[in-house]
């Protein structure tokens, strides 16, 4: 077996809590931890179920990478779409001021 406390960081709330588990029930802090994942993980539906919330909370590399891509690219299309526009309300002004400085 691993050990992980070594490898692992535990945030001060939880430790303090697992180890007061652990210290109340006469066994150690990697042997709460370990049967804690092993309950939450023991059926197939809760190992898909935590796998996908931590696809979700961490999406896999790719596709964290493709994500962020997505994102820039309807940043950049949005900001495009803001351009034509101006351009299109620039013409429309020039056109409207054209056409004024053409009546007599």
């Amino acid at each position: 077996m691993d050990n992980f406390n070594s490898a692992m960081f535990i945030p001060a709330k939880w430790k303090q809590y697992l180890k007061l588990l652990a210290d109340n029930h006469q066994t150690d802090l990697n042997s709460v931890i370990s049967e804690l994942c092993a309950w939450a993980l023991s059926s197939p539906e809760s190992k898909k179920q935590f796998e996908a919330w931590l696809d979700d909370a961490f999406p896999p590399k790719g596709e964290a990478e493709d994500k962020a891509k997505r994102a820039d690219e309807d940043i950049s299309e949005d900001e495009e779409e803001q351009e034509e526009e101006s351009e299109e309300e620039a013409h429309e002004d020039r056109d409207y001021s054209e056409d004024r400085e053409l009546k007599p």
